[in-house]
């Protein structure tokens, strides 16, 4: 019986190639060590944020007031809203809402909405998670207890927040609303 035989073949790689596989390592190791800060950043946590705008296909304008301070100007700006048919959010805070009760219900009376604003215009990092939606609640509350309405939308005192407000706000299925633009009174 005849043995047989297996052809071995030995393939030699030139230096070209040795220098191109080179290369090509040596750019994916350099890509690798580049963008693996900006890679893991990116993965490890992703910041809570605020609502600032919503993505509509018609042109539309969402008008807010912030009603912490005086009511002297209520009933004017009631007015006209009223005159140019527009329909504008309220965020009011709750010691507002107990020095201006009637202010809180002709702004819902006249077809405003009339959210929290927080309880005392605290700021908001600095109270814990359970601070944060006792604060939320209390406001929502006295915003209840003269519209009927219980809030489902607040604006965070001074736009200060951090992961732990936004998550503590939407723990009690609420959701955070800021501004993308600021107007002054002159």
């Amino acid at each position: 019986m005849g043995k047989r035989r297996e052809k071995v073949r030995i393939w030699f790689i030139g230096r070209r190639w040795w220098s191109v596989c080179a290369c090509l390592c040596l750019a994916a190791v350099m890509f690798y060590v580049v963008n693996y800060p900006a890679a893991i950043g990116a993965s490890a946590s992703t910041r809570q944020l605020p609502i600032y705008c919503v993505q509509r296909d018609q042109k539309l304008v969402a008008i807010s007031f912030d009603a912490a301070w005086g009511n002297e100007d209520t009933q004017q700006l009631i007015d006209i809203l009223e005159q140019y048919k527009v329909p504008a959010t309220f965020f009011v805070v709750g010691e507002w809402v107990d020095k201006y009760p009637e202010s809180v219900k002709a702004l819902h009376d006249a077809g405003h909405e009339v959210m929290n604003h927080s309880n005392t215009h605290a700021h908001y990092p600095q109270l814990s998670a359970d601070e944060v939606t006792a604060d939320l609640n209390a406001c929502n509350d006295k915003i209840e207890a003269v519209t009927g309405v219980r809030p489902t939308l607040v604006r965070l005192p001074y736009g200060d927040y951090d992961d732990k407000s936004i998550n503590a706000v939407r723990s009690i299925g609420m959701e955070p609303i800021q501004w993308d633009v600021e107007t002054s009174a002159t």
